[in-house]
């Protein structure tokens, strides 16, 4: 892949953006310190940014160079090896951080590799809100204690939980039972809770009732979906 393509990748991210009502060019502009015409003559096709322009832009973003690589680019190269047995499909058992904000998981990001029934995995039915469509599908996270007691006992420390991402509607799944999501924190971690929406914020609530109620405020112009990372559809207890 070539930094042409690169450049016009980051454009097409910050035109969604702008879209949204999420940017603007004068504050891009004032985010980087950039003049304005700068902005608008990139935005539109009719010049180029530097390296260091380049890196100022996803730094105010909070973008990474891997947000602008083509889906297919990092398959064909840096992505899990396919699995020999066809019986079974690799999830990638990533932190909070990476299963929030990578549509594709790299190598790099993989702690290790986990694999399950591919008939269970292509059964389960998805329920995709805004651009998940470019999100690898299933990551698999490691419960940490906090998080594990929390939810206890439907959870326990230690135990694994498979994701599903492209699972992020409040939509019930079953209707007998309240569906667990991962969801993205402020500080970028993930919590496993039950969701509601109030207004312009996330409730996460608890199972264990000895643990507070969160909460996540969502930004100007966000939906709930953004926040979710998808929903709990297996949990793996060692022995």
């Amino acid at each position: 892949m070539k930094f042409k393509n690169l450049q016009q990748n980051l454009r097409r991210h910050l035109w969604r953006e702008m879209k949204a009502g999420q940017l603007t060019g004068m504050q891009l502009a004032g985010e980087i310190g950039y003049k304005q015409a700068h902005i608008s003559n990139f935005l539109n096709g009719k010049r180029g940014l530097s390296l260091e322009g380049m890196d100022l832009v996803l730094s105010a973003r909070r973008l990474s160079v891997l947000d602008l690589v083509d889906r297919n680019e990092v398959n064909k190269r840096a992505t899990l090896l396919p699995d020999g047995d066809t019986g079974f499909a690799s999830v990638p058992v990533v932190d909070g951080r990476t299963a929030g904000s990578a549509p594709a998981i790299m190598r790099v990001q993989v702690k290790e590799a986990l694999k399950y029934p591919a008939k269970f995995l292509q059964k389960l039915s998805s329920a995709k809100e805004g651009e998940r469509h470019e999100w690898e599908r299933f990551v698999a996270l490691r419960v940490e204690a906090h998080e594990g007691m929390a939810m206890f006992p439907r959870l326990l420390p230690g135990a694994t939980v498979l994701i599903d991402r492209h699972y992020n509607s409040l939509k019930p799944y079953r209707r007998d039972e309240l569906n667990m999501y991962a969801v993205r924190k402020d500080n970028g971690d993930c919590a496993i809770r039950y969701v509601e929406v109030a207004r312009n914020t996330l409730v996460l609530r608890p199972h264990n009732h000895a643990y507070p109620v969160e909460v996540v405020r969502m930004g100007k112009g966000r939906v709930a979906s953004e926040y979710i990372v998808g929903r709990v559809c297996h949990i793996g207890i060692e022995t």
